[in-house]
């Protein structure tokens, strides 16, 4: 077995085994999950026989009949011996001195402790290769470019060599698998959701990024960065996916850190701990970046309204909650009116279609539903319009004699209404709106665009971008943003 059962792989070795002429097959240590169809996917515990080791990033190999590109560092390898290429299987040496699970941390430990290293070296070469050179181009980058490619990145960088300090001081180096990391984790938790801000911006980052590299003279400025820094040869594009996939890939590493950690050694609660916290700062960059896109699908919503008055949606509210259909009836007018609804958190606002063109939209008012009470109607007479009503609601203002009774056309519409209702309350406690807002009943007219343009947007299409340069062969460019909870974790 090659690589001494340490965790990930040594890629000269492999090359020079499979140049010899030799099979070699590798062990997956953690799942992969593709990104594009030109990626191999696999499981822990899969067994995978490397066709190419020639790149010691990125391997091309072979299960069964699927082929494709791996990251090295999620396996390791060993010769097959004569007679053994046919194996299902592959007896693994974890090597003399230690119980099997023992060894296996051992081999967990040193892998997280050599990605942090290397991850480190990424992230300065990005600031001082990169970022500190571009700031000497004042005729070719504005600081605001330099803000939305690299984000956040200096931040980061310097959270993370305290974060590796703190993994060095409880890092055994004679006993790896003594070693007490997990607290660690536990005690930078809140420190990992500055990757929110960075993840958040990345698409934006792309589209800059994507625009500048139509003009040679940045594709030739990145590359002689690149050049002087003596970075290892992948893009700018890639070096900067690498923050968004090492958030992801800490919860993996910690789960398997948890695998082989016994119940009874000393770090097993704060590895627990460390990761559900970790677990959690990924929710919560999902969660945050969820909450973005929908603060730009409202943004533009909002400036495809005709005849919008007061001020904008997104002053108090950040999800749209339900939106649909009904007729509404307030005192005194005589008859109801159909009205296009749409409920978000702490107000909802209604509009008129034109009568024309069915997909445009007049603004006609809102309501604040944090001073509104929502009554279900039985069918029948309404006593307080004196009117025949079927599948009705009313919203009622507790302090005044105020109500609007809404009708819809079915009873399943009616209850659908009734539960958006209910889930914008819960919503809107868990988020209350960061100001009270000015009385609907004396709105200022507003410019429409431009006072959207305080709010932050993301691309409507994301650009194709090459996530990892390989010299040979080529690798098909994939799409970026699918789901972050999916990307391929961090290449070691």
């Amino acid at each position: 077995m090659e690589c001494g059962g340490c965790g990930g792989v040594d890629g000269g070795g492999a090359f020079q085994l499979i140049s010899d002429g030799s099979v070699v097959y590798a062990e997956a240590l953690w799942d992969h999950v593709t990104m594009d169809d030109q990626e191999l996917g696999f499981k822990a515990g899969d067994v995978i026989e490397v066709v190419d080791a020639t790149n010691k990033e990125w391997w091309w190999g072979r299960i069964l009949e699927s082929q494709g590109w791996f990251p090295a560092s999620f396996v390791r390898y060993e010769e097959a011996r004569p007679g053994e290429e046919e194996r299902a299987g592959l007896a693994l040496n974890l090597g003399p001195g230690l119980p099997c699970k023992e060894q296996m941390r051992t081999n967990v430990i040193n892998e997280i402790m050599s990605t942090e290293r290397d991850y480190i070296k990424h992230l300065k070469d990005i600031c001082e290769g990169y970022i500190k050179q571009c700031r000497k181009r004042t005729d070719m980058f504005t600081e605001e470019q330099l803000r939305t490619i690299f984000g956040n990145i200096e931040d980061i960088y310097r959270f993370q060599r305290k974060f590796l300090k703190g993994l060095e001081k409880r890092f055994n180096k004679d006993k790896p698998h003594l070693s007490e990391i997990g607290g660690c984790f536990l005690e930078h938790q809140t420190d990992f959701q500055i990757y929110s801000e960075y993840c958040n911006n990345h698409p934006n980052a792309c589209l800059q990024l994507s625009r500048l590299m139509k003009l040679n003279k940045y594709v030739f400025f990145f590359e002689a960065c690149r050049l002087l820094q003596r970075m290892i040869d992948i893009s700018l594009d890639g070096f900067l996916l690498t923050p968004v996939q090492k958030i992801c890939k800490y919860p993996l590493q910690l789960a398997e850190l948890l695998k082989y950690t016994n119940p009874q050694h000393r770090d097993y609660k704060d590895v627990e701990a460390a990761l559900n916290a970790m677990k959690n700062v990924a929710r919560l960059i999902n969660e945050r970046k969820r909450r973005l896109e929908n603060i730009d699908k409202i943004a533009q919503w909002q400036s495809s309204i005709e005849d919008w008055e007061g001020e904008d949606v997104l002053s108090k509210s950040s999800d749209l909650i339900y939106s649909g259909e009904m007729s509404k009836l307030s005192q005194p007018q005589a008859k109801s009116q159909q009205r296009m609804f749409f409920l978000f958190d702490h107000q909802m606002v209604f509009c008129k279609k034109d009568l024309l063109r069915r997909d445009m939209l007049y603004y006609k008012g809102r309501v604040d539903m944090d001073q509104m009470e929502v009554v279900d109607v039985e069918d029948g007479r309404e006593k307080d319009f004196n009117v025949s009503v079927k599948n009705a609601l009313k919203l009622r203002w507790p302090a005044s004699d105020r109500v609007h009774l809404l009708s819809a056309k079915k009873p399943e519409q009616k209850q659908r209404w009734l539960r958006a209702f209910a889930d914008e309350r819960r919503q809107a406690s868990l988020s209350p709106r960061s100001r009270r807002s000015k009385p609907c009943s004396t709105p200022a007219k507003a410019t429409r665009l431009g006072s959207l343009k305080k709010h932050p947007s993301l691309p409507s299409a994301l650009p194709q971008q090459q996530v990892f340069m390989l010299a040979e062969p080529k690798r098909k460019t994939s799409t970026f943003w699918h789901n972050i909870g999916r990307l391929t974790p961090f290449k070691k």
